[in-house]
């Protein structure tokens, strides 16, 4: 049975909105003191063993991120991206809500494209827009499990989610353990 989910083309947004920001919050402890590792043997001031701390145990995206939390939550961007990304959220919550009143699960890829070769991808921007079908289901708070799927010979992996309403992962662990039954048939 075919669904809407028109609010789904904004999770993309959204979510790259909100997740660095909650990331820019969360990563804020990671001071080499309390969380993290510790440079203090490199440091001469508490600003320094921060730095160094950070800068040794945080990849470049992860940093990327924090970068970009932060501008969001900072005063004067706040309501212009935090804020409307979050009542993006809860209209993409209605909306899978709403589908769930006339179905039991949703099926969807759970990527645009088969798995990469190792090093193809390396733009970051090219690597969100994977998300695309994982995102909404983040930001709407709804189970989901991804299933592979076995290729033809000589193809890169598949794959598919099972999406499920709020509190039943039982559904879609039984409709995944079903699929991994009959694929080996």
């Amino acid at each position: 049975q075919d669904i809407s989910l028109a609010t789904t083309e904004y999770a993309i947004p959204a979510y790259y909105v909100i997740m660095p920001a909650e990331v820019s919050s969360n990563l804020a402890r990671y001071d080499g003191i309390r969380y993290g590792e510790s440079r203090f043997e490199e440091a001469t001031s508490l600003q320094e063993i921060y730095t160094k701390s950070r800068a040794a145990g945080l990849g470049p995206e992860v940093k990327r991120r924090i970068m970009l939390g932060t501008y969001v939550l900072s005063g004067g961007y706040y309501d212009a991206y935090y804020a409307q990304a979050r009542s993006m959220q809860t209209k993409i919550r209605r909306d899978f809500d709403a589908a769930f009143e006339e179905v039991d699960a949703i099926l969807t890829p759970t990527t645009p494209h088969t798995a990469f070769t190792a090093g193809e991808k390396s733009d970051p921007l090219s690597m969100y827009l994977e998300d695309i079908f994982t995102v909404a289901v983040n930001l709407s708070g709804n189970p989901a499990i991804s299933i592979p799927a076995t290729p033809e010979r000589d193809r890169l992996p598949i794959g598919f989610q099972l999406i499920g309403n709020h509190f039943d992962e039982q559904t879609i662990l039984t409709l995944g353990h079903a699929w991994d039954r009959a694929s080996r048939i």
